[in-house]
């Protein structure tokens, strides 16, 4: 018989006690939760680096720089993956970390619905990448690394998401989230947070002049992102945001 280790539990309580202790947990809640936007109004504040390398990536259509890595839209998020000779699992798998982290990526479509890119970057040839992709079902662009691209933005011995922007030709980067930030990045609004422009919504602080829709009314379905505006979709986002003030969220 499996032998089970001792545990000390919390007490067991009413449901009138268990309400009152959820209600005082709920203030601390509402006040992380306001840190971290107050956390990413400032990182929208934070400094740009031009970059004014000529860096060059391996794709599946041959050659790329940085802004082709943008593909059109106005950021672009790129998370260097170590796969790669001498990474533990080559040439079979990428490092199981960023492969747990590959695996949180949800739906690229809302993403690219705020005009913000996420691409992937290893040094491994693409080759080997197309196989991986297929093998584990991952969908988002995924780049072979040949210069000093990782080393020159702090990526090349360990993990990290690199941030950037383009106006017209020039690239500049933003901001860089690594080590324990990375294990919450996956998600649509994670991604969004770590970006100069934010969720672009109306409710954040952001500077003058920043694109900002109202909320809800951008969401959609993955699959429906081309159908363009959805009148009785803007009545129910409508509400949905009166009710979003009402509660003081």
């Amino acid at each position: 018989m499996t032998k089970h280790m001792t545990m000390k539990t919390p007490p067991i309580v009413s449901r009138q006690e268990w309400d009152a202790a959820r209600e005082k947990m709920l203030v601390k809640e509402k006040a992380t939760l306001r840190a971290k936007d107050a956390l990413a109004a400032e990182r929208r504040r934070m400094p740009w680096m031009e970059v004014d390398k000529a860096y060059v990536f391996e794709g599946p259509n041959g050659k790329a720089s940085l802004l082709d890595l943008f593909e059109g839209r106005r950021q672009l998020i790129v998370y260097r993956a170590f796969f790669e000779p001498g990474v533990y699992g080559w040439p079979d798998h990428a490092c199981r970390g960023c492969s747990l982290g590959a695996d949180q990526v949800g739906h690229l479509a809302h993403l690219n619905a705020r005009n913000t890119t996420l691409a992937y970057a290893s040094r491994a040839p693409q080759a080997d990448i197309v196989r991986l992709k297929a093998r584990m079902g991952w969908e988002m662009p995924w780049y072979t690394i040949t210069d000093s691209f990782d080393k020159d933005f702090g990526v090349d011995e360990w993990h990290g998401h690199n941030v950037f922007i383009h106006d017209g030709d020039r690239v500049f980067r933003t901001y860089l989230i690594n080590s324990r930030g990375d294990e919450q990045m996956g998600t649509v609004w994670s991604y969004l947070d770590a970006t100069p422009l934010g969720r672009q919504e109306i409710w954040e602080d952001s500077p003058e002049g920043y694109p900002q829709t109202p909320l809800y009314s951008w969401w959609n379905w993955h699959d429906n992102y081309e159908a363009g505006a959805d009148k009785k979709w803007a009545e129910v986002a409508a509400a949905g945001e009166a009710a979003f003030r009402d509660k003081g969220e």
